[in-house]
């Protein structure tokens, strides 16, 4: 078995993406300084992995910790690389905390691969690396504009890092571009679970939906899009998960043609703010407590993705649709809204 590193593993891709290795037989190390995460979606993973994963406390933005663990692990075949902020609005008022933790962290990194010679390195991009485009959908070759946000711009520069590095070096490369990852692992086990308010769409539509917030707000109506809401190409978890697997194997197999290779990770769909809604209120049962407020800073007006080329290349074939989407992050909001009424019974019958 091929031993992976994955940054980032406690975290709501990581999570489902090391249960798709090890699935399809890799064995898997994880990363992850638990700052914007916690063990229960590692321990979700394990779960219904039946077995444990071997998890490093450790921030990369600490070259040592970092080198240490890789000096612990010399014969690790490829590294992916999650771990990172990924709050667009938090990344506009905090803007240097952004750039410090995202590029910092990426290129001790990729010093250790290079002093190691780790040969495969899979590289967590984003669509916020396109701007606002002026035609939809994207493709690979679709010229960047300028970021929206100081976070689109660390996945900008980060791609840069990852091209110019592996130029000179043995390893070779995939970024991979993500689109809007929702939706839990349909055993409910696993799922999105953000810290403190959430800044995704879904899981604002489901705590809203069972309670934990009050009120979702929709940022703004008056976009140049069919409903006035921003456009977006919602991701089942389990696929995006799943062309992790596919980018790893197509690099092990020595597939690529180049020394960087990038690919757009969507369904090809464009859905407004406003369907998606709609199609969690479907699916639900549940009439949704929403009003619209103003535009959010950062926010792109409309982006989805051709992924001709992941199809054709890796032989990705997305599975999920937008109701599988909504159903399975509701059965996830209502399964940690179990959890959570079991743990409050038990400590009342503690006292």
């Amino acid at each position: 078995m091929k031993k992976i590193l994955v940054t980032g593993g406690c975290g709501y891709i990581g999570s489902h993406t090391i249960v798709d290795l090890v699935q399809n037989g890799y064995e898997v190390i994880c990363v992850d300084d638990n700052s914007r995460s916690n063990l229960r979606l590692l321990e979700g993973a394990e779960k219904i992995l039946n077995r444990k994963i071997k998890n490093y406390k450790v921030d990369l933005c600490n070259y040592d910790e970092t080198f240490a663990v890789i000096q612990e692990n010399p014969d690790i075949a490829g590294v992916i690389h999650f771990a990172a902020y990924k709050a667009v609005g938090e990344s506009v008022e905090k803007p240097l905390m952004y750039f410090e933790n995202n590029l910092i962290s990426l290129i001790n990194l990729l010093k250790c691969v290079q002093e190691f010679q780790i040969p495969n390195f899979v590289f967590s991009s984003s669509c916020t690396v396109y701007g606002n485009p002026d035609v939809v959908p994207v493709t690979e070759e679709t010229p960047p504009k300028p970021a929206e946000s100081p976070y689109g711009y660390t996945k900008q520069m980060g791609e840069q890092i990852v091209s110019e590095t592996v130029k000179r070096i043995s390893t070779n490369a995939i970024l991979l571009r993500y689109f809007n990852p929702v939706g839990a692992h349909p055993s409910g086990i696993m799922g999105e679970l953000p810290i403190g308010r959430p800044q995704n769409l879904v899981p604002a539509i489901t705590q809203t939906a069972i309670g934990k917030l009050p009120q979702m707000i929709v940022f703004g109506d008056d976009y140049d899009t069919r409903d006035g809401s921003c456009v977006r190409d919602f991701i089942h978890i389990c696929d995006l998960a799943h062309a992790h697997t596919l980018a790893l194997d197509y690099l092990i197999e020595k597939k690529n043609l180049s020394k960087c290779e990038v690919f757009n990770l969507g369904t090809g769909n464009g859905v407004t703010v406003l369907e998606a809604i709609k199609a969690f209120e479907k699916v639900s049962g549940q009439k949704l407590n929403y009003k619209i407020g103003p535009r959010r800073a950062g926010d792109v007006i409309s982006t989805y993705a051709n992924n001709d080329k992941a199809r054709t290349f890796l032989g990705w074939d997305p599975k999920y649709g937008l109701d599988d989407m909504m159903k399975t992050a509701w059965e996830w909001e209502l399964n940690l809204k179990k959890d959570e009424s079991l743990h409050s019974s038990q400590n009342s019958n503690l006292n």
